[in-house]
This record gives structure tokens, C-alpha cells and sequence, in this order.
């Protein structure tokens, strides 16, 4: 079976050259020289001032809440990965969902205003599939109510927004490192801040709150990143140039192909972006389901990105409907887009989709095939 993702590996000998570094030190973890070197790689490859690293995605965005000290409601998406969501529960911080802009599929700043409740203190949005969000437009929301951003930018490494990365924006941005994202550790993630007393705020808390030997500043938690994981992470770093060109022509292709049939997510103006993902959403969920299952037919496993729209779930209830982001979760389906993805398996992709809604378009895949 053809799934959406396959994790990159990087090359072999290059991975057990970093390992054979740590049966030589036998320093496994707790900020060893692997983590620390990966730090300084990604803040020079990102552009960034503050990175953290931390041992997955979800403790990223539950240690950026502890560190911003918030407290009452936060605005958020219903279209997103279920953490982004439950981790503000799991905080006690009180979700308070605002609908999505209906091109970008991002958090609408329009909507963020009428959301509001005396006691929210954040605004918490996702750079859906990498697509950057309205950042100008929220900070200025936030600005007006006092409140702080955090970006859940766990499909986001390597975006570009406005000339710079677009993890330079809010005042926290997370990232995850899960196996199935185009960089990982395996297990891992991070956080992004611009603001140096924060980041080191951040790094109390990812270690229990101690300073040093003789030291406990506060209350902590255990977020750290081994070593054998920092040791994948620039495994893989050393090849994201190579990740990022492959995954772009995937994406173009399938642009090419299938951009005048079905929908497709808007990126958003003046952005570029990494093509973490490639959604389409379906006419409706009767089409998105018969496309899944001819799909499936064929040995290609497409995914339901984002499913359930997250003001539905019952531990997060009372929510007012989201009706845009109801509907749009109903209808959208990611496609396989990893490096190593055969061209006759995009071809297939491309072909069930066209055959099983429009046979009369199938000349666009003879064109799609000569580019």
C-alpha cells in the first residue's frame, strides 16, 4: 500500500557516523553535544534567534503555554491536527474555536474578534498543511486585545513569509519533529521565540525547572531531546535541500494535473512554501469517500486531513459550530508527497482522481505526464 508519507531516512553510514560519536562520549541526553549542535544548524538553516528543542510536538505547545503563563480561554482553529486543541484542555486553558478562511484554510482573523471571551489571553493558530497564516492581520487583533500568539507550525519548517521565516512571527512558534514530517528526530519537536528571556524560560521548564546542580527555579517538566534523536535530525538536515526539491516537484505535478478539477488549498500571497503536504477537498463527503475507496483500489492509502472538525468533539463541548470548517472537513483528502515517490504512482493518483469524477478530462494528465 502507497501511504501519504514514507519517513526519510537519510543516508545510512552518514547516521551511524553520528551514533558512533555517542558510543564514544556515552552522553545520551540532557542538552548533549548532538542536541546542541542540531540547535545551532537549525537557527542558522531557519533564520531564527531561539530554538529549543524539545522531545515531541504536543510538549511544545503545552511547555509554550506554561512559559507565556496563560490562564482562561485561547481563540484557535477547529481545522487542525487534534493537539492543537487537546493540549490547551490538557493546560486548562478553555478552547474557544473561530472559523477558517475558505482559500487558505487557516484561522480567519476576521472571526478571531466576534470568539473572544472576557477571559481569553491567546490567540493559538496552525499554518495549515505549511500554509502561513494572516500573520499581519492576527498580530493586529492581538495587539488591539492585549492577548499573545502562538503559532502551531508543526507543517512549517523551512516556510518563508514576507522575505524571512515565518517562524519569526507571534511570540511563540512550535514545531514537530514526528517521523512523519519532512524533517524529524523521530520523535521530536521545538520551540521558536524571538524574546531570549523566554527561551530561557523555555529551558527551564523543558528540564524540570532546574538552573543548575544546586538549583530548582520552578515547576518543570521533562521535554529534553536525546541524542540518538538529535543524531536522525542531522542525518536528515543534511539532506533537506534534496527533501525539499523532490517534494516541490511532487507538488507541481500534482498542481499541474488535478488545479483546474478540484479544489485546492490557497497559499497564501507573498509566501513560499514546503509542501509538507498536498490536500485536495472533494466536491463534497460522498465524493471525497468514493475517491478514497477507488484510491484505496488501487493500493494508495490517501488520509483524512483534518477529521473531525475539532469544535465536534465532545470533551471540548459547549462550542459553537464552525460551519467552514465542518464543511471543508468533510470533503478534503491529503495524497502521497514524500521523496522516492514513484512518477507512475502520481500518474495513478491523478488518473483514478479524473477518471472517477471527470472522465472527460484525461488529455490534462497527457500533459501532465510531459512536464
Amino acid at each position: 500500500m502507497i501511504n501519504v508519507t514514507k519517513s526519510y531516512m537519510g543516508n545510512i553510514d552518514t547516521f551511524k557516523a553520528y551514533v558512533d560519536t555517542l558510543y564514544a562520549s556515552r552522553w545520551l541526553t540532557n542538552s548533549g553535544p548532538l542536541c546542541c549542535e542540531l540547535e545551532e544548524r537549525l537557527k542558522e538553516y531557519l533564520g531564527v534567534r531561539n530554538i529549543v528543542l524539545v522531545s515531541n510536538g504536543t510538549l511544545a505547545l503545552q511547555v509554550a503555554y506554561r512559559a507565556l503563563g496563560l490562564a482562561g480561554s485561547a481563540v484557535t482553529t477547529p481545522f487542525s491536527f487534534v493537539a492543537t486543541a487537546s493540549s490547551l484542555q490538557w493546560e486548562g486553558i478553555r478552547p474557544v474555536f473561530a472559523d477558517i478562511d475558505p482559500h487558505t484554510w487557516n484561522l480567519a482573523p476576521g472571526q478571531i474578534e466576534a470568539a473572544l471571551q472576557a477571559d481569553t489571553r491567546a490567540i493559538v493558530a496552525t499554518h495549515v498543511f505549511g500554509n502561513p497564516c494572516a500573520v499581519q492581520a492576527i498580530g493586529e487583533v492581538a495587539q488591539r486585545h492585549d492577548l499573545k500568539v502562538v503559532y502551531d507550525g508543526a507543517h512549517a519548517f523551512g516556510v518563508r513569509h514576507g522575505g524571512q521565516s515565518l517562524l519569526n512571527h507571534g511570540d511563540i512558534t512550535t514545531l514537530s519533529f514526528h517521523a512523519t514530517k519532512l524533517f524529524h528526530t523521530i520523535e521530536g519537536g521545538a520551540i521558536v521565540t524571538n524574546d531570549d528571556d523566554l527561551a530561557e524560560q523555555v529551558r527551564l521548564l523543558c528540564n524540570f525547572g532546574i538552573a543548575d546542580y544546586e538549583t530548582i527555579e520552578g515547576i518543570g517538566i521533562n521535554a529534553k531531546l536525546n541524542e540518538f534523536s538529535a543524531a536522525m535530525g542531522l542525518c536528515i538536515l543534511d539532506d533537506i535541500e534534496l527533501i525539499l526539491e523532490q517534494r516541490a516537484e511532487i507538488g507541481d505535478f500534482y498542481e499541474r494535473a488535478l488545479g483546474n478539477h478540484l479544489q485546492l488549498q490557497e497559499t497564501s500571497p507573498d509566501s513560499q512554501i514546503n509542501y509538507s503536504y498536498f490536500p485536495v477537498a472533494l466536491p463534497d463527503h460522498a465524493a471525497m469517500l468514493a475517491a478514497r475507496a477507488a484510491l484505496q483500489a488501487r493500493g494508495i492509502n490517501p488520509r483524512r486531513y483534518f477529521y473531525p472538525s475539532l469544535d465536534t468533539l465532545d470533551y471540548l463541548q459547549p462550542q459553537l459550530a464552525q460551519p467552514l470548517s465542518r464543511g471543508l472537513a468533510e470533503r478534503v483528502l491529503c495524497l502521497p508527497i514524500y521523496p522516492g515517490l514513484a512518477r507512475e504512482v502520481q500518474e495513478t493518483v491523478v488518473e483514478t482522481l479524473l477518471q472517477h469524477h471527470e472522465p472527460l478530462a484525461m488529455p490534462l494528465l497527457a500533459n501532465a505526464r510531459a512536464l
